[in-house]
């Protein structure tokens, strides 16, 4: 869990977080942190939030945002929010370091998520890009899908990855996802299947009652 005034660094992807109000101050309605891009930085991949509202204010530098189909050139002072369901990604494109204001609507989980990521980096656990490698990748997305989902045919990339979650669990690499209490929290999380498929709700037929017979006198 992370707290206020805390920095991360994420060597791979040149991303530096600066959280400056976390979940815990905001009894989880807000997130907001400061994002110090360098030169050439961006983010790992393109995305989708499903249910979160993202909202950036550059405050130096340059940036360039990919919204939808749009690309958006952004200098200090320039606002763009990324409603639900929005596809997008951002990188520096400037010669020098970009600063953005981020704000996340809610919370939910998103600051684990951007530890786990700078942790995968930091352990050479992710490509060039900053993606984490397929078994971390896919068991990522099983762990925070209701932080961020692939851009495009969510439901399709979750059944095809199941497998690499099931053998990253396999694996022990649940157990930074455990450390961190995100199967913990009552009501967010989904039990975690010991194999692919395996987990789902199933109804339980009744067992129909047996007659009783009555006693002879």
């Amino acid at each position: 869990m992370a707290i206020t005034g805390q920095v991360l660094d994420n060597p791979v992807s040149g991303e530096r977080f600066i959280f400056s109000q976390t979940a815990a101050d905001t009894g989880g309605e807000l997130l907001a942190v400061e994002f110090v891009v360098a030169p050439q930085g961006h983010v790992p991949g393109g995305h989708i939030h499903p249910v979160q509202e993202e909202r950036f204010e550059v405050v130096s530098g340059r940036m360039r945002f990919k919204k939808g189909r749009k690309t958006v050139l952004a200098g200090p002072g320039d606002t763009l929010v990324i409603p639900p369901g929005t596809y997008h990604r951002f990188a520096n494109a400037g010669d020098g370091p970009a600063v953005i204001r981020v704000e996340v609507r809610p919370a939910l989980s998103m600051e684990q998520l951007w530890e786990t990521t700078v942790a995968l980096a930091a352990e050479g656990r992710t490509f060039r890009s900053g993606l984490p490698k397929p078994l971390d990748l896919a068991l990522f997305m099983r762990e925070f899908e209701q932080e961020v989902q692939a851009p495009f045919a969510p439901g399709l990339v979750r059944a095809a990855t199941a497998p690499l979650a099931w053998l990253a669990a396999r694996r022990g690499l649940t157990r930074r996802y455990e450390a961190s209490g995100i199967h913990t929290q009552a009501g967010t999380r989904r039990p975690v299947p010991s194999r692919p498929g395996k987990g789902r709700a199933s109804a339980a037929r009744p067992t129909p009652a047996r007659p009783s017979t009555p006693r002879k006198r």
